[in-house]
């Protein structure tokens, strides 16, 4: 079910509010996930699944326990570089200015109090 007009614009108000005003909503430059890092990561993941699998049907000799181990090491390897953030990526910052619209009398209840706390939350 779509949501209203006045409830999406509603909600990109909170989100808008959010993002200025919550520290541990908005990201720091450079934590944004990057998917050429994802793809890479879930590629080593499966090779080392692959790895780990034909060292457990090799057998319990040396050979199956080293290609273990490198399996292992290469699936560590891929989550690794699948969660790591990319470098010198700035998150969308929302922008700070928006005209500041004066209630009218025909506007409804919702619409006086939602401006009521826009003005509030900007300090008017």
């Amino acid at each position: 079910m779509p949501l209203s007009e006045q409830e999406q614009r509603l909600l990109d108000e909170m989100e808008r509010h959010l993002m200025r005003n919550d520290a541990d909503v908005v990201t720091a430059p450079g934590n944004a996930l990057s998917y050429r890092n994802i793809v890479y990561g879930t590629i080593l993941v499966l090779v080392g699944l692959g790895g780990l699998i034909f060292g457990v049907t090799v057998g319990m000799n040396t050979l199956g326990v080293i290609l273990g181990v490198v399996g292992f090491s290469v699936m560590l390897g891929g989550v690794i570089l699948a969660v790591t953030p990319m470098r010198g990526a700035s998150p969308a910052r929302p922008s700070t200015s928006r005209p500041q619209a004066t209630p009218s009398r025909g506007a409804s209840f919702m619409d006086r109090m939602n401006d009521r706390w826009d003005r509030r939350q900007d300090g008017h």
